[in-house]
């Protein structure tokens, strides 16, 4: 029985048309968390996924695939994001407002001076140096490094790694042959 995507207004079927394509097709997870966020994803009212359920690939980014192999998989995590539909409300984003003063508070949009050492108002801003916002930011020229330097470290590893097998290898024979020497 060909399995048909069960996103609203998606008519593709698995079949030879879909395949030469590029088109996949790809179960509801079995977890329930993940079964429930692909269930929310989608926006279907009272839609209740089973175990055959399937969704194609043209509602996952690019970027949600692994390719890596010969089978086409999602990475792990992934939810469907990718959906064209003539329906209005099915384009909006849910959201729920938010109903207490803390939370109203919290949505406000506040204007917080910043006092940046050396820089005064006459200061033009192209002169100011870029201070990053986080104590975390990573340089990416110092993370290239350690990249490379991690990588001459594997090679190195692995070259020793050859060696001491050549080594046990030549080290076995020779017990082999001594062996079969002394029994002689």
């Amino acid at each position: 029985m060909p399995q048909t995507c069960a996103a609203f207004g998606c008519s593709n079927r698995r079949n030879d048309t879909s395949k030469c394509r590029g088109i996949t097709f790809h179960k509801f997870p079995k977890d329930p968390v993940r079964r429930k966020d692909w269930t929310i994803a989608m926006r279907r009212k009272d839609f209740q996924p089973n175990n055959t359920t399937v969704l194609c690939s043209s509602h996952f980014t690019t970027d949600d695939f692994d390719r890596t192999g010969q089978t086409i998989r999602l990475k792990d995590c992934v939810s469907p994001s990718v959906f064209t539909s003539t329906r209005e409300h099915l384009k909006k984003v849910p959201h729920k407002a938010r109903l207490t003063r803390t939370s109203m508070k919290a949505a406000e949009e506040r204007v917080v001076p910043v006092v940046v050492p050396g820089v005064t108002r006459t200061t033009p801003l192209t002169a100011v140096k870029c201070i990053p916002d986080h104590h975390y930011a990573l340089d990416h020229i110092q993370v290239k490094s350690k990249v490379i330097k991690a990588q001459k470290r594997i090679d190195e590893l692995e070259k020793q790694l050859r060696n001491a097998k050549d080594r046990e290898r030549r080290l076995k024979l020779t017990v082999k042959s001594l062996i079969s020497n002394q029994i002689e």
